[in-house]
């Protein structure tokens, strides 16, 4: 089945249901317990067509993850700012100013001050080490998980190293849901939303399932098809694998309500062709670069803007 289409499926069974359900933002959403997605990374690279995705954008936070980062700094001087809002919410609170200034959110005043907020993190080391640091979350989890005798696990390297030495194991998995750290994330951050993922291989062919314990079917969950799809063929191609499928099942699968006219548009489009994703040979996980991954034959309808929720 077309991504676009396995993608559309889910999305209008949550909107069809229209079952309400608060949220910790008090937005409101519509949520379906328990969504499975399914995608042949055979029949193509899995970036929706049926809105502009930003393919460079996703790579640039993967590889952020990859790299072990906790810290927006890196992302915001590649220019990637979907992680700003929870760290400039938690520094505004520190500061009390965040009642006055979240009421006048997407005006000047509040663009501005994010603005300014993001170039004190890119500028000035010590205030983003203090103030854009996200506690503990995905970069801390996949390569330094921290043990119960003080020790770190480098979980990504360890499953790797799994896949190339025991290709059969059913022990290839990453946790991003550590218990005792989750509290370290709530301040300016936010708990893993995708929590585990485990690789399958078979026939020289591997595969990826991922759990998500929330998932924002409009905002959210397109960027983390491709990005999924995209670790599945980079770990692919360090271990000299075909890729396969990749599973994504949704516990808490939703549609923010003021999404509902995006959402409506989206689901009228019809999907184009998917593009195809091709990696230069590589022997590590580390080390990669933007210019590794190289997307050809994307055709797409426009972008879809919504706000995000935190």
């Amino acid at each position: 089945m077309n991504a676009d289409r396995e993608y559309l499926r889910v999305l209008s069974n949550v909107y069809q249901s229209k079952r309400f359900k608060k949220d910790r933002t008090g937005t409101g959403t519509w949520s379906n317990f328990g969504e499975l997605l399914s995608f042949d990374l055979q029949e193509g690279f899995p970036l929706l067509t049926t809105k502009k995705m930003p393919f460079k954008l996703i790579i640039k936070e993967l590889l952020w993850f990859i790299s072990g980062s906790t810290n927006i700094q890196p992302l915001l001087k590649e220019g990637v700012h979907i992680w700003t809002e929870w760290p400039f919410r938690h520094y505004n609170q520190e500061m009390g100013t965040w009642d006055a200034l979240s009421k006048q959110r997407g005006s000047p005043v509040w663009k501005l001050a994010v603005d300014v907020f993001e170039k004190a993190i890119i500028d000035w080391d010590n205030f983003a080490a203090q103030w854009g640091e996200l506690g503990p979350v995905y970069g801390k989890q996949w390569r330094a998980f921290s043990g119960p005798h003080g020790e770190t696990v480098d979980q990504l390297q360890e499953v790797i190293d799994l896949i190339q030495k025991d290709p059969a194991s059913r022990r290839m998995v990453v946790n991003s849901w550590n218990a005792a750290e989750i509290p370290a994330m709530v301040p300016s951050g936010l708990p893993p939303c995708h929590l585990l993922f485990q690789f399958y291989v078979h026939d020289q062919t591997l595969s990826c399932a991922v759990v998500m314990r929330s998932a924002d079917m409009f905002l959210g969950v397109p960027f983390n098809i491709a990005s999924y799809a995209a670790l599945t063929h980079l770990v692919a191609n360090v271990c000299r694998l075909n890729v396969g499928s990749l599973k994504i099942f949704m516990v808490d699968c939703h549609i923010y309500i003021n999404h509902e006219s995006q959402v409506r548009e989206q689901l009228s489009r019809t999907p184009f062709d998917l593009p195809t994703l091709s990696i230069k040979p590589l022997s590590s996980i580390d080390g990669v670069f933007l210019d590794d991954f190289v997307l050809s034959g994307y055709q797409s309808h426009p972008a879809l803007k919504g706000e995000i929720a935190i």
